[in-house]
């Protein structure tokens, strides 16, 4: 069930139609589809559809530099319902369509609906800074991290309508966190299918500095609720993100969950040393698999039932081709969500020998721009098992073909649940330990959040 909040904004869902009214896309009252959500941020950023016209475009952008806020306080003060969006994806009525999102299992890619929740997440909050005066946006507002996405429901319908909905529920100085929902309609009815909070930072129009965004005020109980959540998520930490719609800079993120975020910041295990639990968790692993035959350190053996993690990987590339690119020129977030989505989803089938379940996508950052014309190297590694549950995590980086420089871009955290237990994953080197460690540490707290 959708909450009340929810359903109080989908009611006014119509100050939203009146935002995609304008323009080329010409809604008459109803809501848009993720086509007519893509067609307005292209609109709202003045993006051009062919490659050659690209540069002008970018250049036309430098313009609208003198239109931004020079404070906060300059900027009109908006309500959540004001940024309220309702988009459709009509699986059930459009075949063409539906073949675009169809996977091999007859089943929905879920890789696809993480290029439409990011696209959706930027367009959330354009309308939360929409000025009716100008004819273009002069923000770059673009994604910065996916914070959490939790599965509701593990089987999508390819052959049934899906609803998007979401509004923004936070905003910093320069910053902003969008919340959405997304359900499907099976049985007569809308049932909850997953929830997804993405952060997202403002910028100029050439992508060099922080921009001002307006302030947000709850109203009621409800909102008052949601803003003191994104409140207590907020906490500086310096960190270089890729923005999934536009470009990437070194910037300081407010809204990131402060007291998760900063214990895996603080506590990261590429910092500090594992704590006296993890210590003795890493000791027994090491212990289960020395040969008792023999009394050397040196002499391993694979317990029953387990698979060493060095065999649990699965490899692949991709070349960068203009097809991908983003309104700016980079390759486009939601392309490297799905790809890195659909490498893990292989690795967690072949682990587990049978089609396995997205329980809950897992801190998304973005740390380095993937520039067309690069090879993106994608690796994903099982680095913890529980019973029917598997963390994969999947790292991927970019090889200049001229330099031979290697620069990691992405790391991914997905939580895979199967019908039947899995093998037990087992690390070998100390190195193997930590991402045991640390794939521990993602499903426990996303076993906490479910």
């Amino acid at each position: 069930m959708l909450s009340p909040r929810f359903r109080f904004l989908r009611s006014v869902a119509s100050l939203t139609t009146r935002t995609f009214s304008r323009g080329p896309v010409s809604l008459q009252g109803k809501a848009p589809d993720m086509s007519e959500v893509r067609n307005r941020l292209r609109e709202i950023v003045g993006a051009s559809t062919n490659w050659r016209d690209h540069q002008q475009a970018l250049a036309d952008r430098l313009s609208l530099s003198n239109q931004l806020a020079g404070s906060q306080d300059e900027l009109p003060v908006r309500r959540m319902k004001d940024s309220y969006i309702e988009a459709h994806l009509p699986l059930g009525t459009d075949p063409t369509l539906r073949e675009k999102y169809l996977n091999y299992l007859k089943g929905v890619r879920f890789g696809r609906i993480l290029e439409d929740l990011d696209s959706l997440a930027v367009l959330i909050c354009y309308s939360h800074t929409h000025n009716k005066a100008l004819q273009r946006s002069p923000l770059s507002i673009v994604t910065a991290l996916v914070d959490k996405i939790d599965m509701r429901k593990q089987i999508i319908h390819p052959d049934c309508d899906i609803k998007f909905t979401g509004h923004v529920t936070w905003v910093g100085k320069t910053s902003i966190e969008a919340k959405m929902h997304m359900s499907q309609y099976h049985g007569g009815a809308y049932t909850p299918v997953l929830d997804a909070t993405f952060v997202m930072v403002a910028r100029d129009p050439e992508n060099k500095r922080a921009a001002f965004v307006n302030p947000l005020k709850p109203e009621g109980i409800e909102e008052e609720k949601l803003f003191q959540q994104g409140e207590s998520k907020t906490h500086y930490i310096p960190m270089c993100i890729y923005y999934c719609v536009c470009v990437i800079y070194c910037v300081c993120v407010p809204p990131v969950n402060k007291t998760r975020r900063i214990e895996l910041s603080t506590a990261s295990l590429l910092k500090v040393a594992p704590t006296a639990e993890e210590r003795k968790i890493v000791h027994s692993l090491f212990l289960n698999t020395l040969d008792s035959k023999t009394v050397s350190f040196r002499s391993r053996v694979l317990p029953p039932n387990s698979v060493w993690m060095e065999d649990a990987k699965v490899k692949g590339l991709e070349i960068c081709h203009p097809q991908e690119r983003n309104i700016f020129n980079r390759i486009f977030g939601g392309f490297l969500m799905r790809k890195a989505y659909e490498l893990g989803w292989a690795n967690a089938c072949v682990y587990g020998g049978c089609r396995p379940n997205l329980v809950a996508v897992d801190d998304i950052l973005f740390r380095k721009p993937v520039e067309i014309g690069s090879l993106l190297l994608l690796s994903s590694q099982v680095c913890y098992t529980e019973g029917k549950y598997i963390q994969v995590r999947v790292h991927t980086e970019v090889l200049d073909p001229l330099t031979r420089q290697h620069n990691t871009t992405n790391v991914f955290h997905f939580t895979f649940v199967t019908d039947k237990d899995v093998p037990n994953i087992v690390p070998q080197s100390y190195g193997e330990s930590m991402l045991y460690l640390d794939g521990k540490r993602h499903f426990n707290q996303t076993l906490e959040s479910q």
